[in-house]
């Protein structure tokens, strides 16, 4: 029998879990099995996720399709009525060895309980399960997952559940085993990441965790740091982008609007000054340091003015790389209940703030010409600078090493070298 097909759908922890998954089904002996790991960021994710079952099913038939992640989570019954799909199992049961053990075929096939979904909220701790290396040329390390926060439009913690941390230590020795595999690139990765040890002994801030792995690894030529709320960010994380030149010169923040009234009604922790701010501090501390951002367009009740505050916001905090979401009501979550923008006016919008980090990535891309960057290999003709902006090649290159390269030019998305 052949070994299980895989489909990652949605963010970076997603396709961590999934290797993870790769991992325990081949020690559990699962065979010729679609395992399909869902996304439940917006309503459309949830659209792609029954698209990709479907497409799946189709292009291998007879085979036993396994859906979990944050979509199987939120909305079992959706997809156990789905035809294609034999199991459905929930995010904290999918990183449980038993649970692959027990799917074993014939077995899942034959098993009546075709929903194996608990409550995401009752899960106090971290999965065990951490592999050494997920992707070839950098190594994305889970160190938090769930989220606290409730904020308006967002179902993810209840597909997540509430937050927990890997201790330090655990994250400090995975962390030296992927230097010793050659890897010189780490990136630490989680839900809300800058909650990262308020459930640990002494609660410790993300900012400690980053300034121990540096002194605990010298080795490790580059760390980076996922996606943040730059409300949390802490003294020792400030103080770690100051004088840390291994911490990676790039930050991609949550900001999601730019608008005060939207930022309250969507339940943020900032306003819009406090993060022109956050990237006011972040810059004058280190003036090589790029923002990307997540911005939410057509949020309910946001007015023309409201937009342009959030379009505004792209030049006031200098962002660079900007990821746009047009607003997706989620079932279950209060921003579903208040009034909704049209559905013109919020592609509308999505398409101006697009443009607009076009454009920003185009005067980034600009600046970099003449200048010499140190570049992580990805691929023969494919690497990225410090600052995680895609540089191509001329000549081939090895992959997954750092090397010096002068920028001559680029071609709107890429530098070239």
């Amino acid at each position: 029998m052949s070994a299980p097909v895989f489909s990652t759908l949605g963010c970076r922890l997603n396709a961590y879990e999934t290797e993870a998954m790769r991992e325990m089904a081949d020690a559990a002996g699962l065979t010729g099995a679609v395992v399909v790991n869902t996304c439940a960021v917006t309503a459309e994710a949830v659209r792609k996720a029954r698209q990709e079952i479907r497409r799946l099913a189709r292009e291998n038939p007879g085979a036993p399709v396994i859906v979990t992640g944050c979509a199987a989570q939120t909305e079992p019954e959706t997809f156990a009525a789905m035809p294609e799909v034999t199991k459905v199992i929930g995010n904290h049961e999918k990183m449980q060895p038993d649970t692959w053990n027990a799917m074993r075929a014939p077995d899942l096939i034959g098993d009546t309980e075709k929903i194996r979904v608990d409550d995401i909220m009752s899960v106090t701790e971290t999965a065990g399960h951490l592999i050494d290396g997920f992707g070839r040329h950098r190594a994305y390390v889970q160190v938090q997952n769930g989220c606290d926060h409730r904020c308006t439009f967002c179902i993810i913690p209840y597909g997540r559940g509430n937050s927990r941390s890997v201790p330090a230590g655990v994250v400090v020795e995975q962390i030296k085993r992927l230097v010793g595999r050659g890897f010189n690139e780490v990136v630490l990765t989680g839900v809300d990441l800058t909650s990262w040890g308020a459930d640990l002994p002494a609660t410790p801030r993300l900012g400690d965790l980053v300034m121990r792995i540096l002194r605990l690894v010298p080795d490790l030529p580059r760390l980076r740091i996922s996606s943040i709320d730059s409300i949390e960010a802490d003294e020792n994380l400030m103080l770690a982008i100051a004088s840390e030149p291994r911490l990676m010169p790039h930050l991609h923040l949550s900001l999601q609007a730019g608008d005060d009234m939207i930022l309250k009604r969507m339940k943020r922790r900032h306003l819009r000054d406090d993060a022109i701010r956050f990237c006011e501090d972040a810059r004058s501390l280190r003036p090589d340091i790029v923002f990307g951002a997540d911005i939410i367009a057509g949020f309910p009740t946001e007015t023309e003015a409201m937009f342009a505050n959030s379009l505004k916001l792209v030049e006031d905090c200098g962002l660079t790389f900007l990821h746009v979401f047009p607003y997706s009501a989620r079932k279950g979550t209060p921003a579903a209940r208040m009034p909704a923008v049209q559905g013109p006016a919020i592609r509308d919008r999505a398409a101006r703030l697009r443009e607009a980090g076009d454009a920003a990535l185009r005067r980034h891309l600009e600046a970099q010409i003449g200048h010499r960057h140190r570049v992580l290999t990805e691929g023969p003709r494919l690497g990225r600078t410090e600052q995680f902006t895609e540089v191509s090649f001329a000549e081939d290159q090895q992959e997954g090493t750092l090397i010096e390269t002068d920028i001559v030019g680029h071609d709107g998305q890429r530098l070239v070298a």
